[in-house]
């Protein structure tokens, strides 16, 4: 005899329904992984008294390369939290400057700052007995 063709099992399990809490993870991600990002960081905490023009901002954030900063203010552009404003002069101006939607950062940004400062030596020093548990 050969193999029945006929489907035998048919009653599969129903899809579980997403967990509605955990629906947004993805985009939430996103979000924080923008404004949690460390240059971004500091692009919202130097534009958060007013606009600055791209080298004035590459000059006030250390270490930051001219691709990177680039590349952090089309980010925070794209996600509507930073305006990019071009003035028809020679050579032309460019200022960029706080959305309604970016200023509503400042206050988180700055605290997280802050709170960085604050506590950069107790870090260092948990790093430092970290490592010398952890080196063979």
């Amino acid at each position: 005899m050969g193999t029945s063709l006929k489907p035998a099992h048919i009653d599969l399990p129903a899809t579980p329904m997403p967990d509605r809490d955990h629906a947004d993870c993805r985009g939430v991600a996103s979000i924080l992984a923008r404004v949690g990002d460390k240059w971004s960081v500091f692009v919202i905490m130097m534009l958060s008294d007013g606009p600055k023009r791209f080298n004035e901002l590459k000059r006030m954030i250390n270490g930051i390369s001219q691709r990177m900063l680039t590349l952090t203010l089309r980010g925070l552009e794209r996600d509507g939290l930073v305006t990019r404003t071009i003035f028809p002069t020679i050579p032309p101006r460019v200022d960029y400057e706080l959305t309604e939607l970016g200023r509503g950062l400042q206050q988180p940004v700055k605290a997280l700052g802050e709170w960085a400062i604050t506590h950069q030596q107790q870090i260092a020093s948990a790093r430092t007995r970290f490592d010398e548990r952890n080196t063979p």
